[in-house]
């Protein structure tokens, strides 16, 4: 099905798993496309209830394959862009999605954490090694970040004169806090676990051999819940915290709230009052409620 990830499904868990391990699972344009395949099959797959990333072998992402020729043109740009183009934000709006500026303009680990964004289903990444460059800003788009104990983290951008990318100027400030964000961009230090974890930006440091079981006890948790109540929960949260008043979240929460009691609610509630297991049966692949997608 793909060349440069693995995708398996088990106990309502998708698996990721980035598998370039002779290359430290270095990012190329095949892998970027592969994974925003993959994420927008599993936001629509309703076997799946949640997602676990990590990658192959050592590493979790060593970082761009600066040795990758995987474009449709000649290019002496470093990461292939295409320098014939000079785009201003108004091309940005107007050809976002040609396919001259897809290919040598957008950012590509821009365009996975958008399909990380957009996914129905919660996303944690297991960090096995080392998460550099977009190894380490992919992850900022996912929902809870669990390092084991080799584990080592950097946002390298400005030690070779360019700047983060997919999207972690929206992502890491709001994780860590803007100054800490700054100087870890700044620095480009390369991060260990345990510093990462003070600054909060993954929730726990283990053992390498304990990595996965962790990140699936949380999955396993989650998909125990109603998928569309998961579903409305990830985007409410990630989008109404970025609204200017509070107001704009209420709307949404009124909406959700009135129309997940009519029927996953119901059970919820009543399972809790026979002291029983919940039997969800909505799906969010048909059973979204019709102001979905708000945005």
């Amino acid at each position: 099905m793909f060349n440069t990830i693995n995708y398996e499904v088990a106990e309502s868990i998708l698996t990721l798993t980035l598998d370039r391990p002779d290359n430290l699972n270095a990012f190329t344009v095949e892998m970027a496309n592969e994974l925003i395949d993959a994420f927008n099959r599993a936001s629509e797959d309703d076997e799946v209830r949640a997602i676990v990333v990590t990658g192959a072998g050592k590493a979790f992402c060593a970082g761009m394959d600066l040795q990758q020729a995987e474009y449709g043109f000649e290019s002496s740009n470093v990461f292939g862009l295409n320098e014939a183009l000079e785009p201003t934000l108004k091309d940005m709006d107007e050809h976002l999605h040609d396919e001259e500026y897809i290919n040598g303009v957008r950012d590509t680990g821009g365009r996975v954490a958008l399909a990380i964004y957009d996914c129905k289903k919660p996303v944690i990444a297991a960090i096995n090694g080392a998460a550099v460059g977009i190894g380490a800003t992919m992850t900022c788009a996912m929902d809870i970040r669990i390092a084991s104990e080799h584990a080592r983290i950097g946002f390298v951008f400005n030690k070779i004169g360019i700047t983060p990318e997919a999207c972690s100027t929206w992502f890491l400030p709001k994780i860590v806090g803007i100054s800490q964000a700054l100087e870890w961009c700044y620095t480009g230090d390369i991060i260990k676990p345990e510093e990462a974890l003070q600054a909060r930006l993954v929730k726990a440091v283990v053992p390498a051999d304990q990595l996965l079981e962790e990140a699936y006890t949380i999955a396993r948790k989650i998909a125990q819940h109603s998928p569309v109540a998961i579903t409305l929960t990830r985007q409410m949260m990630y989008r109404n915290s970025a609204l200017d008043h509070p107001m704009g979240a209420h709307k949404v929460d009124s909406l959700a709230i009135f129309y997940a009691s009519k029927v996953d609610g119901k059970e919820g509630v009543q399972s809790f009052l026979d002291k029983r297991a919940p039997n969800f049966t909505q799906k969010s692949s048909t059973d979204l409620p019709d102001f979905y997608p708000w945005w």
